[in-house]
């Protein structure tokens, strides 16, 4: 396996195809929004912990779920039909964040949203190009997630919930809206048995590339993403 050190003074990655096993990339550059953009134009995210540098992911096989195969459990539906949360996008960007990198993992022993990270999403959903979708309950904010939008793609990063389903709920509001304004995927990056049951697969990274590539010809949606007045996710 051969690590790529990137360089400082220009936004350029290897070939993914010279990803390691386990879907390490390559090592260093920065964090600007030019380069991130970039990363997730060729598939590629950061990913990693404190005190490390900063580590370039490309696995393979992608864990993606392609809007058109959306899968909503019937209980799960009940809940969003509900009405218990209230779905608000893009009015705590900064606290789902603080939120996501408060949240345990299992099998990690801190977070990889350090503050680096967490500053260069901000700059990120300061530009229009990084989003969250919140649950609120109350009038507190009790679960949520963000990610990035680049064409048809959308790029989950991380979720937290601090009341059952709050999470969930948030996300079903995305994907369905996603739908609605002609998304291709969410692209969830690792595989979890939770997003498998809402109809993610496990893509081989040359066929997620693809789906990239078609999604990325799309104009993107910059700025801050609000709810139409007359949508309902069911």
């Amino acid at each position: 396996m051969r690590l790529y050190l990137l360089p400082d003074d220009a936004c350029i990655f290897p070939d993914v195809g010279e990803a390691g096993p386990d879907g390490l990339l390559a090592i260093g550059g920065d964090l600007t929004p030019e380069r991130l953009l970039r990363a997730y134009e060729e598939g590629i995210f950061p990913w990693y912990g404190p005190g490390d540098p900063i580590l370039w992911w490309s696995p393979d096989p992608r864990c993606v779920l392609p809007l058109d195969a959306l899968h909503v459990p019937r209980r799960l539906m009940r809940t969003v039909r509900a009405k218990t949360f209230e779905v608000r996008l893009d009015t705590a960007f900064a606290d789902v964040l603080e939120q996501c990198a408060a949240t345990p993992r299992p099998g990690q022993g801190g977070t990889w949203l350090v503050p680096e990270m967490r500053a260069a999403y901000t700059r990120l959903h300061h530009l229009g190009h990084a989003h969250s979708v919140e649950a609120w309950y109350g009038g507190r904010l009790v679960g949520g997630l963000y990610g990035v939008a680049l064409g048809g793609g959308f790029f989950g990063e991380s979720m937290f919930h601090a009341m059952p389903d709050a999470s969930k709920v948030a996300f079903v509001w995305l994907a369905r809206l996603l739908v609605s304004w002609g998304f291709r995927f969410v692209d969830c990056q690792q595989t979890t048995s939770h997003m498998l049951r809402f109809g993610a697969v496990e893509m081989p990274r040359n066929d997620f590339l693809a789906c990239l590539h078609d999604a990325t010809r799309q104009p993107s949606r910059i700025g801050r993403w609000r709810l139409p007045q007359d949508f309902v996710p069911w």
